[in-house]
């Protein structure tokens, strides 16, 4: 089972998920993790050790990351506006 954390400090949703996915299978994990009525899916962009995924939730942008040599998982807001609705988010994820 997948778990999420707020961490209030820093703004981000931490995600702790079974089973990591592979560099190469984080697209394909984001887009099957963020697959909810109330997400719509965005940019997907890769780099040598970090990938990202950028989302909107209740019209505010999002960013799902994954680092790939520490094996992290995370949701960053982007703004203030979406900073607002982490806790809410962290939320709905969870329930789904």
């Amino acid at each position: 089972m997948t778990t999420l954390s707020l961490d209030r400090d820093h703004q981000v949703i931490i995600i702790n998920p079974d089973i990591m996915p592979e560099a190469d299978e984080f697209d394909f994990w984001g887009q099957i993790f963020l697959h909810q009525d109330e997400i719509s899916i965005g940019e997907f962009s890769q780099g040598a050790d970090r990938h990202m995924l950028r989302f909107h939730y209740r019209n505010c942008p999002f960013e799902l990351h994954f680092e790939y040599y520490g094996d992290n998982l995370w949701i960053a807001a982007s703004g203030t506006e979406s900073e607002l609705l982490l806790e809410s988010l962290t939320d709905y994820l969870s329930a789904n």
